[in-house]
């Protein structure tokens, strides 16, 4: 891991045992900043930080901290005021218990940093911490402070390090209510098979393979715009109708999931399961005609039309074989005519 600059230090209590550690960053962000202009010149908009008593811009080293009283009035508070609070954790991370990690709710969880040993004394005692963490498999619990107030920390092991999350009090944490909806739901069990399909073909999934497109999306734009180029633009999007079937959506889901990862269903499509309602896909609304329905009427209206061009082909060509026949007798006709008038001519000649 190349060098992070540390944001505090102090030491990780463990009994009796002191760790020196220094507390670095664990995450990282590649979100892209935009500065505010004017969007008729250009110009950059900047904050300046003015005291309001003398109406004059201040530098940073002019600034401290206050808390604003219920009346108004600001009390100072000083960094050696912060130093001198009364609590182990000033300079501390105190390990208070040790838990199971799926006692700890998700939606505690804050920043993380990685806990790096302070210098060659620490490397006993922090490799100690670590390795009695992963025979135990259970996380510490902690409490430390930092930036001015004391937080909940949660230690695991990643890799050969420490890492620390920091966690939100539980008080912190709302409870959801209200958040469900309050109408008495009925899932089926088919619908719940249905679900359970489409997880399964949807699979998993290497986290480490997901990348962030909108980032990407958002340098192509600026990529496009300093090389004096027009940006893309994103393809439209097919607007989807309302789920009503939920069944057939489903089914839907599935097939598109196998489709995209290579996959066909039996029969070229999802098969239904027993006992199924047998409801087709809710048609769109406006009274148009699915195009879907009318390509096989299509189909059968120009094979009517080639049958219905080719029988006068048939018609003309029967037609001249029985001119052709007529003719033939005809001809039989006239050489039996003219046999019987020789013969005729020669008995009177007699």
């Amino acid at each position: 891991m190349r060098l992070v600059r540390s944001i505090w230090n102090g030491a990780i209590s463990f009994g009796l045992v002191s760790i020196p550690i220094k507390l670095v960053n664990a995450t990282e962000s590649h979100s892209i900043s935009f500065r505010q202009i004017h969007t008729e010149d250009g110009g950059r908009i900047r904050y300046r930080k003015v005291c309001e008593l003398e109406e004059r811009e201040v530098t940073q080293s002019e600034i401290g901290k206050g808390y604003e009283d219920a009346d108004g009035t600001i009390i100072p508070i000083t960094d050696e005021d912060l130093a001198r609070l009364p609590l182990p954790t000033a300079r501390t991370i105190e390990i208070v218990a040790f838990v199971p990690g799926d006692r700890i709710d998700p939606l505690q969880m804050d920043a993380a940093y990685y806990l790096a040993a302070g210098g060659a004394p620490a490397a006993k005692p922090y490799t100690l911490l670590r390795e009695a963490l992963k025979r135990s498999n259970k996380v510490a619990i902690a409490k430390f402070a930092l930036r001015g107030r004391e937080r909940l920390g949660m230690l695991r092991v990643v890799g050969d390090a420490i890492a620390m999350h920091g966690l939100l009090w539980p008080d912190e944490v709302r409870a959801p209510e209200g958040v469900a909806p309050d109408a008495g739901v009925t899932v089926r069990d088919k619908e719940l098979d249905l679900a359970d399909a489409l997880m399964d073909t949807l699979g998993e999934v290497d986290l480490a393979d997901l990348h962030d497109e909108y980032r990407e999306a958002v340098e192509e734009v600026i990529a496009a715009k300093a090389a004096g180029e027009a940006p893309p633009e994103a393809p439209e999007r097919a607007e989807g109708g309302k789920v009503l079937d939920l069944m057939a959506a489903l089914e839907n889901s599935v097939r598109a999931a196998k489709e995209s990862r290579g996959e066909e269903a039996e029969s070229g499509e999802v098969r239904r399961l027993p006992g199924g309602t047998g409801r087709a896909a809710p048609k769109e609304t406006g009274g148009k005609k699915s195009t879907a329905k009318k390509a096989p009427a299509k189909k059968t209206a120009a094979a009517r039309k080639s049958t219905a061009t080719k029988k006068p082909a048939a018609g003309k060509s029967t037609a001249k074989k029985a001119a052709a026949s007529k003719s033939g007798q005809a001809k039989k006709q006239t050489q039996k005519k003219s046999t019987a008038k020789k013969a005729a001519s020669r008995k009177r000649s007699a």
